[in-house]
């Protein structure tokens, strides 16, 4: 079974790998979207999205939210940014899927 939640978080950034307005600093409001999987406890439950929301918090949004994206990567690509959440979120959950929006229609996603 799976089990989602979505979070928003403000940051900015600038790609110095990219030629054309990217390059310059500028920012989005990013939509992501965890979902994790397993087996449904005794409860009744794979996981409490309180829970979720606490790991995600905790290892995600507390270290991006608000912040200059290009701190904490080199190149701030919504790959690397997709690639970086699943790293700090791995082991945390058992994940299924990130998928990361960066504005609106558009999106990356990592997935087991």
């Amino acid at each position: 079974m799976i089990v989602a939640r979505r979070f928003y978080f403000d940051a900015s950034h600038h790609l110095p790998e990219y030629k054309g307005a990217c390059e310059r600093v500028h920012g989005h409001t990013y939509r992501l979207e965890v979902e994790v999987s397993g087996e449904q406890r005794r409860d009744g439950m794979v996981l409490d999205f309180r829970d979720l929301k606490k790991v995600v918090q905790e290892n995600v949004l507390d270290k991006l939210d608000h912040e200059n994206l290009n701190k904490v990567l080199e190149n701030p690509t919504a790959e690397n940014i997709c690639d970086w959440i699943w790293t700090q979120l791995e082991g945390e959950v058992n994940l299924h899927k990130v998928r990361l929006w960066e504005g609106e229609g558009k999106w990356v996603e990592k997935t087991k």
